[in-house]
């Protein structure tokens, strides 16, 4: 039996949900409720919870942030995340957490029923794999494996090391091929299952002694026996039904020989994007692809000369075009990467032209920097098309919108341009020459908030790059951007973002170090 939590903060829903549960012929142990993360957190260090069916919007503590909050805490407990359609983005973040699968609402009995019994499944194959592999972890505990992926991603060791760490296990090392795997996650998708699942499939392939796994996240890697057929693997998870991408190298020799396999791996990785109805691929696969490719810069010009045209569908043609799965397929990896790179930069340019008239609307620049982030090429082309179709509807209502109010414009610009100084509506109205009651009206109407708020989100936009990008003290970075006090400015930072700014910073730091290591890696 297993112990669930449900945590919603609508009691109605997580009434329904207990009962739902309750009701399943697999009879749960005890099933808790908690209104948010904060009320779930206490549970789960008070009790002995397997399971956590959430939803991923919450207040005090959202389901992200208590899946992060266990993670750190190492609190042995697997996630089903239950949110809706428009929450896509927070649940691709959920996954990358550990969560074991993603559920619409409204929730139907049979999707939460079979996902709750995959997980029960898996967490009984855990325990028996574990039971059967008590002699594996006696040897890892031998091998010190952080030691042994640093080594395979680069780090420097002597040839002493070398040398004994492969008796731990000579016969793989004699010849072994390295196999990334990363299982594809689809929305909605019941159960869906993790690098525990995928490598005990790898152990009844290879055996005990034919395998090694060498990362568990954000890929699952393994070094398997080179003896056994490389189409092995590839079937076996066909016959679990598992849809994953596999990357297999060649066969190598020595221990000596691992950083390479590990960076040869990777870009059969980067290029499984570019061939998404391969199963698995080999090096054979990518050893014709062209290494240059020239951009074509005059077909995205044309594209980006359609934006804020009644043209959406050239638009979404000529993007497919661009990017179409016969032109991508004949470059290397780097040619899909510049071709994004290029185009994202054209996004910004465009949307920073717009940026001042597109009020609290906003294009999400940040979901389109990483191809990699995405289950598939087809997912992060759908996502940028997304993105292109939404700078067209607002370059579109700009058009229309703006075509006679001038006027606005030029108050528009003189506040972006005065933000730093001291500033109210009397003036800008002044500086256009309108009456200070109708100026009032048509700001409102045609920006979509008042006055004060524009130039508080202007201000506070303006900061949270010096935040960012700067050195600048707190109290300098308030006055550069126009406020007075440093209290009025901590105030209205805080009642924006929910958070002080040194907190922002803090989190703009963090943030940049771990792309700083993404991209070592």
């Amino acid at each position: 039996m297993i112990n669930i939590l449900i945590v919603d903060d609508q009691k109605h829903i997580r009434d329904g949900l207990q009962a739902m549960v309750s009701q399943f012929p697999m009879q749960p142990g005890t099933i808790y409720g908690a209104a948010n993360g904060m009320e779930a957190l206490q549970l789960l260090r008070q009790h002995d919870i397997q399971l956590v069916i959430t939803d991923i919007r919450m207040p005090e503590m959202d389901g992200l942030a208590l899946m992060a909050h266990t993670k750190e805490e190492r609190i042995k407990v697997e996630y089903l995340i239950i949110s809706g359609y428009s929450d896509f983005a927070y649940a691709q973040k959920a996954i990358g957490l550990g969560a074991k699968g993603y559920l619409l609402k409204p929730v139907k009995r049979e999707d939460l029923q079979a996902s709750v019994e995959h997980v029960w499944q898996e967490i009984l194959t855990r325990q028996e794999l574990s039971l059967n592999m008590k002699h594996i972890a006696r040897r890892a505990q031998e091998t010190d494996r952080k030691e042994l992926c640093m080594f395979m991603q680069g780090a420097v060791n002597d040839t002493a090391w070398v040398e004994q760490t492969e008796q731990h296990n000579p016969e793989l090392w004699r010849s072994y091929r390295l196999c990334l795997l990363r299982e594809q996650l689809w929305i909605n998708q019941p159960g869906a299952s993790s690098s525990h699942s995928l490598e005990s499939i790898a152990y009844r392939v290879y055996g005990s002694k034919g395998y090694l796994a060498l990362q568990h996240g954000p890929q699952l890697i393994l070094a398997v026996n080179a003896s056994v057929d490389a189409g092995a693997l590839p079937a076996a998870l066909q016959a679990e039904q598992l849809d994953a991408v596999i990357g297999m190298t060649d066969p190598q020799q020595g221990l000596k020989e691992l950083p390479g396999s590990y960076t040869q791996v990777m870009e059969l990785y980067r290029h499984s994007y570019l061939f998404p109805d391969k199963r698995y691929i080999l090096p054979a696969h990518i050893e014709r692809l062209s290494q240059q490719g020239q951009l074509p810069y005059e077909d995205l010009y044309a594209l980006f000369q359609l934006i804020g045209t009644k043209n959406s569908g050239k638009i979404a043609q000529g993007l497919s075009m661009i990017f179409h799965k016969d032109v991508l397929q004949r470059y290397h990896i780097r040619y899909t990467q510049q071709l994004i790179g290029a185009t994202v930069q054209l996004l910004e340019e465009y949307e920073r032209v717009i940026r001042p008239y597109m009020g609290e609307e906003a294009l999400d620049m940040e979901c389109l920097r990483n191809l990699f982030d995405y289950p598939s090429i087809r997912d992060y082309i759908q996502a940028l098309q997304q993105q292109l179709l939404r700078l067209n509807q607002f370059y579109y209502d700009y058009n229309c919108s703006y075509r006679n109010t001038q006027d606005l414009n030029e108050a528009i610009r003189f506040i972006h341009e005065s933000y730093h100084k001291p500033l109210d509506l009397a003036m800008v109205s002044n500086h256009v020459s309108l009456n200070y009651a109708y100026f009032s009206n048509l700001f409102k109407k045609n920006v979509g908030k008042g006055f004060a708020e524009y130039l508080r989100d202007v201000r506070l936009d303006k900061a949270r790059r010096l935040l960012a990008e700067t050195e600048h003290k707190i109290v300098e970075v308030a006055a550069m951007v126009g406020y007075e006090s440093y209290k009025s400015f901590t105030r209205a930072f805080r009642d924006v973002m929910d958070m002080q700014p040194t907190e922002y910073r803090q989190l703009m730091r963090r943030k940049y170090e771990r792309e700083c290591r993404d991209t070592a890696l």
